[in-house]
């Protein structure tokens, strides 16, 4: 049984205490001399979890890559390239490759198969920086990344996502006095007296943001701007960085409890069998004095609500080439448009701009006048030699 943030038990313990249950510890040498090698299932079977069920936090890893179809994911299907995790996710001293925490915005050393440098989480890494026939779409990869044109939408596979998620509304009772849970139409719980209301998406049209290779996490110390929406962990890049390409992410709607005079998230306490777990008695004010003070951090005494952004990289679901984002998708004046939240940028087929346009109206313009003019050039030349 795990428990201690991830340890498993070393010792037998009573579980719960005062129950007279004891839980006995695993054997571990048992375990080790079984270590195999990894697979798609055994690793999803944490991560595909993620943020407490399947599909819940990451929006492009879930249960359906165990064996997807090649239109779910080239690189893991069994008629695709069938790799598991640990082929691109490499490690030195126990140090992974692809951490979601330190996402490389560009790989500038390319290929690197045939090197031993435990580096392989990168798209280049076995493409290389120009991987297409069309030196046109080459060019694209020094400001776009890879991932934005070959992932057009995430949660493909039939399971759904978590896109909200609202503290705010949670501790309500049913007419039985009950704590309410409410299941949606796809099994999925739309409502949870312990966690608030929850919405899900499938075939999720990623959000488009410049990213430089830096995020910036807030921490629970840090002093918060209550007067707009936080982003928990905001991205950094522009179009002027050299670093930075356009990448897509999950966008992860919430709303949570802060201290509104202090400035700073709270510690919410929610599990245990004291009288101050939220999930016990549902009492904000209790629940949340009982953090803070265990934290040992400075707090008012006051809670309230404020609404949350938290970026997902979105890497996995690579889709079929023929299946990639078409050109017209960003190079367009359409509402609809992908990259109409990347403002700092001139987009051929979205934007407008006089100079240029005169520019580029003119260039066309002199090219049907020279090809009209070579035509008649040709014309009077052959009329000469035939008299």
């Amino acid at each position: 049984m795990a428990t201690d943030a991830g340890h498993p038990l070393y010792a037998p313990r009573e579980i719960p205490k005062g129950s007279g249950k004891i839980q006995m510890p695993p054997d571990l040498a048992l375990i080790a001399r079984k270590v195999g090698k990894s697979s798609r299932q055994n690793c999803g079977a944490c991560h595909f979890n993620g943020g407490g069920g399947d599909a819940v936090k990451h929006g492009d890893l879930d249960t359906s890559l165990i064996n997807p179809p090649r239109q779910v994911d080239v690189h893991m299907a069994k008629d695709g390239a069938n790799l598991s995790c640990a082929d691109c996710h490499t490690f030195n001293e126990h140090i992974p490759s692809g951490s979601r925490y330190q996402i490389q915005a560009k790989d500038p050393h390319g290929k690197d198969l045939p090197k031993d440098d435990h580096n392989r989480a990168t798209c280049e890494s076995c493409h290389g920086s120009t991987p297409h026939q069309d030196v046109k779409i080459n060019h694209h990869a020094d400001k776009v990344a890879c991932q934005t044109c070959h992932i057009p939408e995430f949660a493909r596979g039939g399971i759904a996502t978590k896109t909200l998620w609202d503290w705010s509304t949670a501790g309500k009772r049913g007419p039985d006095g009950k704590p309410l849970f409410i299941q949606g139409e796809h099994g999925h719980l739309k409502y949870s007296a312990e966690k608030g209301d929850f919405e899900y998406g499938e075939n999720v049209r990623p959000t488009y943001k410049w990213y430089n290779g830096t995020v910036r996490q807030i921490t629970m110390t840090d002093t918060i701007d209550d007067s707009k929406i936080l982003e928990i962990n905001a991205v950094e890049g522009s179009a002027s960085d050299p670093k930075a390409r356009i990448w897509p992410f999950k966008v992860m709607v919430g709303k949570q409890p802060y201290d509104p005079v202090n400035k700073t998230l709270v510690v919410n306490h929610v599990y245990g069998d004291d009288d101050t777990a939220f999930w016990t008695n549902f009492d904000y004010a209790k629940a949340i004095q009982a953090g803070m003070d265990t934290a040992g951090l400075p707090y008012s005494g006051q809670f309230a609500f404020i609404e949350t952004r938290m970026n997902w990289f979105i890497t996995h679901m690579v889709a079929p080439k023929e299946q990639a984002v078409p050109c017209q998708d960003c190079h367009t004046r359409s509402e609809s448009g992908r990259l109409n939240a990347i403002g700092d940028i001139y987009l051929p087929g979205r934007d407008h701009n006089d100079w240029i346009d005169l520019f580029g109206s003119l260039a066309i313009l002199g090219s049907i006048g020279a090809g009209l003019g070579h035509g008649a050039m040709r014309l009077i030349s052959r009329r000469r030699q035939s008299k």
